[in-house]
């Protein structure tokens, strides 16, 4: 089949599985679900990151400490789910809420947050009926309407891509929406093409050192993963699809500089219990029989491909990659949050949403090589507890060594504690721990020339209710904050960011 006819099919299927028949659910309505009660009450001092704002954010100017470094000027775009519930309904996974984005502007001592929630036609839709009227990625509410399209249930609220003047709002199962970078107005979806249009453009596109844009969409149902090369200027150049035999669950891949890689952990898409009635989420199932996977897709010709094994394991987040030639032959180096199995994602994402702790497997820093001349793949798992992988943008696709990330998971409480910063060849790692009531969110690395740098993100101080803005030395994180600007209020917990200088 003609890859064109494959690309429309792919797009008419819009949001893959979650398109299945919900026939049988709308007319079964059902009964409201105690959910939201039991939010409500819990007595969990850290359940405000998971609660809904009941509206846009003002532009505010937060209190500063320090100086922000002239580096730093500019603006921290970050998105997360924000809308949990509606109605009295709580949906049921953290990654269902109805996205927010929120811009940092940084000026030395000046800081201004402001933050909007994505008016896609879906929550406009249900913000009109004061209630949830579409399935989600883990959640089928009573009485739910079968989607029309990908974008009819699209929430906006994975990932931001800064490109030409605006800001993309990413989710997983369809399109990009724009975004005003200035005034975070939504300005209506993103179509790369009009034979496009509705295709799944996934939450972590990779920018090379030279501008261009890769990304990639899974087609779950149809066994098909899309690939993407854009144009520094944000003009398509390529789009096409390859097939995928047992379809997993994929959020993140890498680029080298002749290579796109994707870990696929084992676990698989079924579409026999979509049809049954279950969420996206409930259709994949857990195959440790599968291993890993790496597939290795040539940048230039995406018809050569290769799949090596690594033993079963899953990721949400990758760091980098990076590849080297050698007397064996091409090797890649890979690093990436790997956890034993799946159970975060079912268990501990679901549970938030009740206000409850519950621990699962433990994602660790871990290193992988890739030798594509011998088909052999070996890692060696590192010491740190991580999530949230980010490192100098200027070396996507190169050797790198530094990965800024999470760390120091909370037995009493979700996520983790600290920021760190670690040498992926050598397995150092510096950290800084922000105090006991408070819950790390993502952050990102700035740029200063040929000086180390600068670490940028933001934490939730639960005990005082409020958000904070946080800049250190990249080589000095256990030194502490350089700057740190403190938001009047608490914002939901976000995923993730990017940084556009000014």
């Amino acid at each position: 089949m003609e890859r064109r006819e494959l690309l429309r099919l792919l797009a008419s299927a819009g949001a893959l599985p979650l398109l299945a028949p919900l026939a049988s659910l709308a007319q079964a309505g059902g009964t409201a679900d105690d959910w939201q009660a039991q939010f409500e009450a819990s007595s969990a001092p850290w359940k405000i990151g998971f609660a809904t704002p009941p509206g846009d954010f003002p532009l505010t100017r937060a209190a500063v400490r320090g100086r922000f470094p002239d580096a730093v000027a500019g603006t921290l775009f970050r998105i997360g789910p924000a809308g949990h519930d509606l109605g009295g309904e709580r949906y049921h996974h953290w990654f269902d809420g109805d996205g927010m984005v929120h811009r940092f502007v940084i000026e030395g001592a000046d800081v201004r947050h402001q933050g909007r929630y994505v008016a896609t036609s879906k929550r406009t839709a249900e913000a009109r009926a004061g209630r949830r009227l579409f399935e989600t990625f883990a959640t089928t509410p009573p009485g739910a309407e079968p989607p029309t399209s990908a974008d009819s249930i699209n929430v906006a609220n994975t990932s931001v891509l800064p490109l030409q003047g605006e800001v993309l709002a990413l989710w997983e199962g369809g399109s990009a929406t724009r975004i005003d970078a200035g005034t975070l107005d939504t300005l209506g979806l993103k179509t790369w093409r009009a034979d496009l249009a509705g295709m799944p453009f996934s939450a972590h596109p990779k920018v090379d050192p030279d501008g261009t844009v890769w990304n990639f969409g899974v087609g779950s149902t149809q066994g098909l993963l899309a690939l993407y090369e854009i144009a520094p200027e944000g003009t398509l150049r390529r789009a096409g699809v390859v097939p995928v035999a047992d379809m997993p669950m994929v959020h993140d891949f890498a680029v080298t500089e002749r290579h796109l890689v994707f870990l696929l952990p084992p676990l698989v898409y079924d579409g026999r219990r979509k049809g049954t009635g279950e969420s996206f989420l409930d259709a994949h199932v857990w195959r440790p029989e599968l291993g890993m996977r790496a597939l290795v897709i040539d940048k230039q010709n995406w018809e050569r491909r290769q799949m090596l094994a690594l033993p079963a394991g899953f990721l949400f987040h990758v760091g980098n990659a990076w590849e080297e030639d050698t007397p064996r032959g091409t090797q890649i180096h890979i690093d990436y949050v790997r956890s034993d199995n799946a159970d975060s994602v079912f268990i501990s994402n679901r549970e938030v949403m009740r206000a409850r702790r519950v621990k699962t497997t433990e994602p660790h820093l871990t290193v992988a090589t890739l030798n594509l001349a011998s088909g052999r793949a070996t890692q060696t798992a590192l010491a740190q507890e991580a999530e949230f992988p980010r490192i100098d943008p200027r070396r996507v696709g190169m050797r790198h060594r530094q990965v800024v990330h999470a760390t120091q998971i909370r037995r009493d409480l979700p996520g983790f504690g600290a920021v760190a910063r670690t040498d992926v060849e050598t397995g150092r790692s510096q950290r800084f721990v922000y105090g006991q009531q408070t819950m790390v969110e993502e952050h990102v690395f700035v740029p200063d020339g040929a000086k180390p740098g600068w670490v940028l993100g933001t934490v939730l101080d639960f005990g005082r209710q409020k958000t904070l803005l946080t800049c250190f030395a990249a080589d000095n994180l256990a030194a502490g904050p350089v700057a740190q600007a403190t938001l009047p209020y608490a914002l939901p917990l976000g995923l993730h960011g990017a940084f556009v200088p000014a």
